[in-house]
């Protein structure tokens, strides 16, 4: 079994600073990633554009070059690619973490491949790998999809769309461009007021003309083989339909969490308990670096403003070891 002084579970822009900033102070690292590298940006979709500008992205002061200020996947890809390659980032990919047995001053971490020893844990996990739900009759349809890829493949057909965040409007928008007829199911009375200020107006123009049907205050009741069933202020509307792509969001795995016994807040938030000056949880040794932070809020944490955590998470792990 290796032993290392800090073990990463998850291998995104997070966690690869977080390496980062490890092999600088020295320390016996290794990052384990269920996936390629940055598992979460390579399952995004294929022509997804950020909305924070290059430099905003970039970690441990490593320049972003893109073509435009804000980049697209493909750039993003490139940019954490060469900084693991580059770098001789230590990460161990398509490698499941299983479980993790605290083994009180101590951690063993078990793998799909093999076990690890390691003297503190860092979770930076990200929170793409399960989507919120429905909950209706006929979402396990092989129509249905949680994630979207590219629009091509939805042309001439009929798409509902049901979210009104940055990923439910970009499908909406990238589908009717290429020929779907596109239906945008909305729970609020508008569209999102976080989603992208260049691609809001778009979507609303082509709402407000007709070319996108959008149903405001709107759920699904239920989908069919070709329908879908939508409860709007007037009742039951029936709709033909060819596939849905049910944009809902996202949510934190909080297995690793409650392995571990670290403690969540006991609302619908589930934030979990750390200190913001370390990242250190309740539990000695467990560190949170990034989107995992913020519980279920999965919009209140970023690149650009947790990037930071990989320096305070590596200073304190230092000083404890040096005590």
């Amino acid at each position: 079994m290796d032993s290392y002084d800090v073990v990463i579970i998850g291998g995104g822009p997070i966690g690869i600073a977080c390496g980062l900033e490890a092999k600088k102070k020295g320390l016996n690292y290794v990052i384990l990633e269920k996936g390629p590298i940055v598992n979460s940006l390579f399952n995004y979709p294929s022509n997804m554009q950020f909305f924070s500008s290059s430099e905003r992205l970039e970690i441990d002061n490593i320049p972003f070059i893109s073509i435009e200020a804000k980049p697209k996947k493909n750039e993003a890809l490139e940019y954490y690619r060469r900084i693991v390659t580059s770098n001789d980032i230590k990460i161990n990919l398509f490698e499941k973490v299983t479980e993790i047995k605290n083994e009180e001053s101590s951690f063993t971490v078990i793998s799909e491949k093999q076990k690890y020893f390691s003297k503190k844990i860092i979770i930076a996990t990200g929170f793409y790998d399960i989507p919120n739900l429905l909950n209706v009759p006929g979402e396990e349809l092989p129509k249905v999809s949680h994630y979207y890829k590219e629009p091509h493949f939805y042309s001439k057909q009929n798409v509902a769309v049901i979210g009104a965040s940055n990923s439910s409007t970009d499908a909406a928008l990238e589908c009717w461009r290429k020929g779907a007829n596109v239906t945008l199911i909305i729970r609020g009375d508008e569209v999102g007021s976080r989603v992208k200020y260049w691609v809001r107006p778009d979507i609303i123009n082509r709402i407000e003309e007709g070319s996108i049907t959008a149903y405001y205050n709107a759920t699904v009741k239920e989908i069919t083989q070709n329908k879908i069933l939508i409860n709007t202020k007037k009742g039951t509307e029936v709709l033909d339909n060819d596939y849905v792509l049910a944009l809902t969001g996202y949510r934190p795995d909080f297995k690793f969490l409650n392995l571990l016994n670290v403690e969540l807040s006991k609302d619908e938030k589930k934030l979990p308990q750390y200190n913001p000056d370390t990242m250190e949880t309740n539990v000695s040794g467990v560190y949170l670096a990034g989107v995992v932070c913020g519980g279920m809020e999965t919009h209140k944490w970023f690149i650009e403003n947790s990037r930071v955590h990989a320096k305070l998470i590596m200073q304190d792990i230092i000083q404890n070891i040096k005590a």
